[in-house]
């Protein structure tokens, strides 16, 4: 099959259906996950008439590198090399839970089908399974997408997975999931059984990460039945949505304007702000002259 040629974004993208959005990592820490959505953003795109790919369209084999992952995510070589190492070995023994719409059961599928870590270049070559690429199509209005730098700042995983949930939702700017979807989407298996541990172990950290990173004003209520918490309703800032019509084909654009991100980078040097004093120099001393004649004349002075 002839590959269409494809746009290239400047901004590496990451495209998943709601389902894999829901889905459960397993034992995934954060710069394995990390390594995946990296991968993920490799293979989404559009192609040059500006149509979404497609599965069969999209390609299954990747390398990521070490210099570019650190970059990304700004993590040191040396760290990063380690990270790839480690995340070949998930990769490959991980598989990840996706929910199966209309009941309660749900599919398990491997990520990838092989994975090489190339030492001397300091790279890992992965392809992903023919099972998992379905949920990486990119169908209209029914995927989502972020860019990944968005999540770069992100020091803990369930920061990272909040902010993906609420990306399906941000247009309306809240967004409500029971306690059991909530803990499988964080994969947190058996830790945390009571609500209150949950919450000050993921819900609340995750909230206050995203504040501290975006102007987004995240916060949440709890929905109760009796006197049990069952479901969390989460409010923020919607984004702004901005539509117009092509008029030749009377197709509809949107386009959103995204949060804005807060400068949390700290200066070396910080500079003094417009409305800072500046220190005035101190005085100098005078020293007084000593000696006979200075003796005299104050001996005079005093009569």
């Amino acid at each position: 099959m002839k590959r269409k040629e494809l746009y290239e974004s400047k901004t590496p993208k990451v495209y998943k259906s709601p389902k894999l959005n829901h889905s459960n990592f397993g034992d995934f820490t954060h710069t394995d996950y990390q390594v995946y959505l990296m991968l993920l953003s490799k293979l989404g795109g559009v192609d040059k008439n500006g149509k979404y790919l497609q599965s069969k369209e999209l390609k299954r084999e990747h390398t990521l590198s070490a210099k570019e992952f650190g970059y990304m995510f700004k993590m040191a070589p040396q760290n990063s090399y380690v990270a790839l190492k480690k995340a070949v070995n998930k990769l490959l023994k991980t598989d990840i839970t996706v929910p199966e719409e209309g009941t309660t059961s749900y599919w398990r599928i491997n990520v990838c089908s092989q994975a090489k870590y190339v030492k001397d270049e300091g790279k890992i070559e992965i392809q992903f399974t023919d099972s998992i690429m379905p949920y990486l199509k990119q169908v209209k209005e029914r995927f989502m997408v972020y860019n990944l730098a968005d999540i770069s700042n992100f020091k803990s995983i369930y920061a990272t997975r909040l902010f993906e949930l609420l990306q399906e939702f941000k247009e309306t700017g809240w967004m409500i999931k029971s306690l059991d979807e909530l803990r499988h989407a964080f994969a947190v298996g058996n830790q945390y059984p009571k609500y209150a541990n949950f919450k000050a172990r993921t819900i609340f950290p995750a909230c206050e990460e995203i504040n501290k990173n975006y102007h987004m004003k995240v916060h949440f209520e709890e929905i109760k039945e009796g006197k049990s918490v069952t479901a969390i309703k989460f409010i923020f800032k919607p984004v702004i949505v901005l539509r117009s019509i092509n008029e030749t084909t009377g197709e509809t654009k949107t386009r959103f304007i995204k949060h804005e991100k807060k400068i949390i980078d700290i200066p070396s040097q910080t500079k003094l702000k417009s409305t800072d004093k500046k220190s005035k120099p101190a005085p100098k001393k005078i020293k007084k002259r000593g000696g006979f004649f200075s003796s005299v004349i104050n001996f005079f002075r005093k009569k």
